[in-house]
Formats: structure tokens, C-alpha cells, sequence
């Protein structure tokens, strides 16, 4: 029989936001060991939620002690394709509560958004797949295939064992992934590009132990000095990466507004953009290098000597086509070429992911860019890059060579996740749900 979509979507919209308010209620923080039982809560409700519309639903981990995450089937028409659809349920930790305008465990709507921890990243991408599970029913138009992770804010390190022990229950045609965004509101996105993820701590010791700064500065070099002066060297003047030998691409040609751009990335007035190329080259397919933490006397309290040793952070960024095997080498030999004044030098990964470029051609993508076409009354989706990472994309697209991987979501730029006040804007999260269902219709219709 033939579903009416958006009439069906009607109707599961006010149940659906009940749900999704539960699991938001759920302090599923999977980096608290003190919450642990939280996350698993969360997988539980997760999988009662599938189970209820007639999934076979468990609970799955790769090792005793390790994350819950949920598997689920339900069988559509014979012959037809199977799409898996992933989401996690841990969600980031929610930080000073002083910082939210609302309870960061209630949900709350505020103007068009509902707050809370998780609204958007990622249980909203939990509850578009069961609102779609709901609009078709028993009349599934595929065979689906529920894979929600419950350690994916934490780097998903059991992700690959998972992936390989349950290999032939989540093989499937079609893989979309709710963990990603919009370009803008009423601007629907398929993500085709991730950069990938270096985070490096490099330590410099100039001296033995901490020594009279009148006594013997101008002679002795200080730590702080030092590594301050080996940092410099990562960047040039206009602040693009200077490390050599990493790779970098052209980016689809996309404006992004300056006004827009200063608003969302919370830069001050008068702040000068760094690098070089246009805005959305510098953001989703150029290396880029931040320092993220420093470790250094502080300055309340601060004796009058010389620092014998300082550390620092390096966060790193590769462009879609590097490797990270390429980019440790290559800051590893600039580091060593660039350490000033014969300073012992030590570094030390801290982790690693890899860059994603999806080959977004075919039949499935065409389905996707129909379906989401549709479901935004005739705006065609933007084909997205994104500046942060989601290694276990690539790990998908490894264990799963065959199949189409989708990369969509529920956020946009105003989402905050990870920060404080989180928000999931309601009227766009009605359109990724209906977009989802007219997917499934839309493969389900395919030649087979």
C-alpha cells in the first residue's frame, strides 16, 4: 500500500517529541565513569523504542565492560534493498550549568528550539529514524537495519570490534548516518568531505631545574620562550599551516556570508580571518593547526625564574585525502627541524582519526537528493564539507565497501553541540524526519 507521508507525519510528530524529550532526560554522559549506568539506561530505552515497532531489538557490546550499543531489524518487502541507520545515544558531557539558560537535562522549548543535552547530537538523529519507522509501520518500503552507538563521544574505540563480530547483521546496501548537519536552516546538506584528526603533546626542556631569571636570563633560554618560538614556526604570517608536505584540495563552491560567518563562529569584532584560499577551503578541505591546551607556570604566583620545561597541545586537522600515518611524519619533522636553541624536544600522539571523502554519485545519493529536494519544498541539498571529524565514517566505508554511505543529520549552525544551551530546531528536525521517510521510499523503489 502507499503511505501518505506527510499526513502520517502528522500524526507521529507529538509521540515522537515524547520520546525524544525521554531520552534527553537520560544523562547518558559517556565519559563519566559516575554515569555509567546512565549510557546504560540509554541503550535500554533505546532499544525498548525499536523493539516496540516490531524490531528485533538487543543490546550489544564488544567486550564485558565495554559500551552498550543497540542493534535492530525488521524485514521490508523480499528482494528489497537493506539500509542501515546509525545514530548514538551517549551524548557530551554538559559542563557548568551556569552556563545554560534552561536545565541541561530538561528539555525545554525556547522560540523555534528545544534545549537540552543530546536535543540535536545525537538522540534527535535517534528519533528521526523511529519517526520514519513510524510513518511507514508494517508497510516498510526496505529492510532496515538499526545501529545506535553508545560510545561515539569517547571515539568510538570498540566501534571496529563491533563492526567485524556482527559483520553480516549490519551488512547492508545503503548506510545513512544521523550525525552530521544542514548548511542553514531551510538549506538542506549532504555531508561529502570530513577532515581528519591529529592531537599531538610536544614538550621542550631547556634546563635541568628552574634557575634565577636575573641571574642568568639573556643566556639560558626558558622553556616557555621556547616552545612559544617552535609554535610560531607552525603557522606563517597570514596563519595558514606551514607544515610541509600535507595534502590539501579544492572545496565546493559555496558562499558563506561574512556576517553569518562572525555570528556563528563566535569570533570578536575586529578579528582577522587566518589563512589562505576562500572560506570554505580554509574550513573543510585545508589542514589547519590549533593549540588546545598549554602547560606552564601560572602567571598569579609566578617566581621569578627560568621555566625548565612547557608543554602544549597540538590539534591538527587533515584535509580530506591525507593520511594520519602522512601527517605525524610530517610535524613530527618540522618539529625537530624547528626546535630553537638545541632544545630537548619530546613528543607523543594522543590520538588520531581519519579524514573522509565520499564518492556522493549513484543511485542511493540520487534518492537522497530527491528525497530531501522534497521534503524542503524544491531546495535542492548542498553537497557539505565539514571541518571537524567523524573517524568511524571511514571505518564504515571500510568494513562496508560496497555500500552507498549517507551522511546526513539534524543539526545546523546554530545547534551548539557540545556547548552550552544545545539546540534542536524543531520545524527543521519535522523536514529531516519526513526527508528520511521519502529516502526509504524513494530506495525502496529502486530496480532491484
Amino acid at each position: 500500500m502507499t503511505v501518505d507521508i506527510p499526513a502520517r507525519l502528522a500524526e507521529v510528530m507529538p509521540g515522537l517529541r515524547r520520546d525524544l524529550e525521554d531520552l534527553v532526560r537520560i544523562q547518558s554522559v559517556s565519559a563519566d565513569p559516575a554515569r555509567a549506568a546512565e549510557v546504560e539506561r540509554s541503550a535500554e530505552a533505546t532499544r525498548d523504542l525499536f523493539a516496540a515497532e516490531g524490531f528485533d531489538a538487543e543490546i550489544v557490546r564488544a567486550h564485558d565492560g565495554a559500551p552498550p550499543a543497540v542493534i535492530a531489524h525488521k524485514a521490508g518487502p523480499e528482494g528489497s534493498p537493506t539500509v542501515l541507520l546509525y545514530a548514538h545515544h551517549d551524548v557530551q558531557p554538559e559542563n557548568d550549568h551556569a552556563d545554560w539558560d534552561s536545565p541541561p537535562w530538561e528539555p525545554t522549548e525556547r522560540g523555534d528550539r528545544l534545549y537540552g543535552r543530546g536535543a540535536a547530537d545525537d538522540k534527535a538523529g535517534i528519533a528521526a529514524h523511529l519517526g520514519a519507522v513510524r510513518i511507514f509501520g508494517d508497510d516498510l518500503p526496505v529492510n532496515l537495519v538499526m545501529f545506535i552507538e553508545g560510545e561515539e563521544e569517547v571515539g568510538s574505540d570498540t566501534l571496529v570490534d563491533l563492526l567485524q563480530a556482527h559483520q553480516e547483521r549490519l551488512a547492508a546496501d545503503v548506510i545513512v548516518i544521523a550525525d552530521s548537519g544542514n548548511w542553514d536552516i531551510g538549506e538542506p546538506a549532504l555531508t561529502t568531505s570530513l577532515r581528519g584528526l591529529v592531537r599531538m603533546d610536544v614538550e621542550v626542556r631547556t634546563l635541568t631545574h628552574a634557575v634565577h631569571s636575573g641571574m642568568w636570563g639573556g643566556l639560558v633560554p626558558d622553556a616557555v620562550l621556547t616552545l612559544s618560538k617552535l609554535i610560531a614556526t607552525l603557522t606563517d604570517d597570514a596563519g595558514a599551516v606551514a607544515v610541509e608536505g600535507l595534502h590539501a584540495g579544492p572545496a565546493a563552491d559555496v558562499e558563506y556570508p561574512e556576517a553569518r560567518l562572525r555570528a556563528e563562529s563566535g569570533a570578536t569584532e575586529g578579528v582577522e580571518w587566518i589563512g589562505h584560499g576562500s572560506i570554505v577551503e580554509r574550513l573543510w578541505t585545508q589542514p589547519s593547526i590549533s593549540i588546545t591546551g598549554f602547560d606552564a607556570p601560572k602567571v598569579d604566583g609566578a617566581s621569578n625564574t627560568l621555566v625548565p620545561t612547557a608543554r602544549c597541545r597540538i590539534s591538527m586537522r587533515i584535509a580530506p585525502g591525507d593520511t594520519t600515518d602522512n601527517a605525524v611524519a610530517r610535524l613530527q619533522a618540522h618539529l625537530e627541524k624547528h626546535t630553537p636553541w638545541g632544545a630537548t624536544l619530546s613528543t607523543t600522539v594522543v590520538d588520531t582519526g581519519e579524514a573522509t571523502q565520499i564518492d556522493a554519485s549513484g543511485p542511493a545519493y540520487d534518492a537522497a537528493r530527491a528525497a530531501f529536494a522534497e521534503a524542503w519544498d524544491g531546495t535542492a541539498p548542498v553537497d557539505m564539507g565539514v571541518g571537524g571529524s567523524i573517524p568511524f565514517i571511514a571505518e564504515f566505508l571500510e568494513a562496508f565497501p560496497q555500500a552507498s554511505v549517507l551522511v546526513t543529520g539534524v543539526e545546523d549552525p546554530d545547534t551548539r553541540a557540545h556547548g552550552a544551551n544545545e539546540g534542536l530546531h524543531l520545524a527543521e528536525f519535522e523536514k529531516v524526519v519526513k526527508a528520511e521517510a521519502f529516502l526509504l521510499r524513494n530506495l525502496g523503489e529502486l530496480p532491484r
